[in-house]
């Protein structure tokens, strides 16, 4: 299996792919895009291919391309042109990323680098809420570069650290990718509400 995995890692289509997904979650949150850079960021890790520097310039390219598409496709098409955009939670989505993204920016564009849906939400809302593209997508530049080094770092330690073999690391990279990502949700969700008491008190 082994030998699989690092002739996966030798592939020249491996950083090809991880684009593609990376990009591709931008638009479909179902996407893996967190947990593929950081199994490739194991991978690099472990095998010496792909360079895990690639792995980050890579991943933080496909993910500023793909916010940046989503904040032009809000700027087109606005908020409630489809259906799925018309739904009761997508609205509130929506509405809480208009409340905040003028006087928060960078506060909001960071955290929701982290979170799939809000992610979107964040992107769409900017570009219909008439931000400016100059503002917006240089903190977007940012924000996309902190996190595929972020997700790298993790994998990357990971595939130092865990003995077994790439195979092992990938999917303990992949483990932890998930467990952090369910971490942030839970964290997030649970400020949320405190908030709602708080203003509700």
């Amino acid at each position: 299996m082994d030998d699989v995995i690092n002739a996966l890692a030798g592939s020249p289509w491996l950083l090809a792919a991880l684009f593609v997904l990376v990009l591709g979650d931008a638009f479909l949150v179902i996407l893996p895009g967190e947990t593929v850079v950081t199994a490739a960021a194991a991978l690099g890790a472990s095998t010496g291919t792909p360079p895990v520097l690639a792995v980050i310039l890579v991943a933080a390219l496909a993910a500023f391309l793909g916010d940046a598409a989503c904040f032009l496709i809000g700027r087109r098409v606005g908020l409630d042109r489809w259906t799925w955009m018309r739904g009761r939670r997508v609205q509130s989505a929506f509405t809480w990323a208009r409340g905040r993204l003028h006087g928060n920016t960078a506060v909001v564009v960071f955290t929701a680098r982290f979170i799939p849906f809000a992610r979107l939400a964040v992107n769409l809302t900017a570009g219909a809420s008439g931000l400016s593209p100059a503002r917006y997508l240089g903190v977007a530049a940012i924000a996309a570069s902190a996190w595929a080094a972020y997700q790298s770092v993790v994998g990357a330690v990971v595939g130092l650290l865990v003995p077994g073999g790439p195979i092992v690391a990938v999917l303990v990279s992949i483990v932890v990718a998930i467990a952090l990502g369910l971490t942030v949700d839970l964290l997030l969700t649970l400020r949320a509400r405190r908030r709602e008491t708080s203003s509700g008190s």
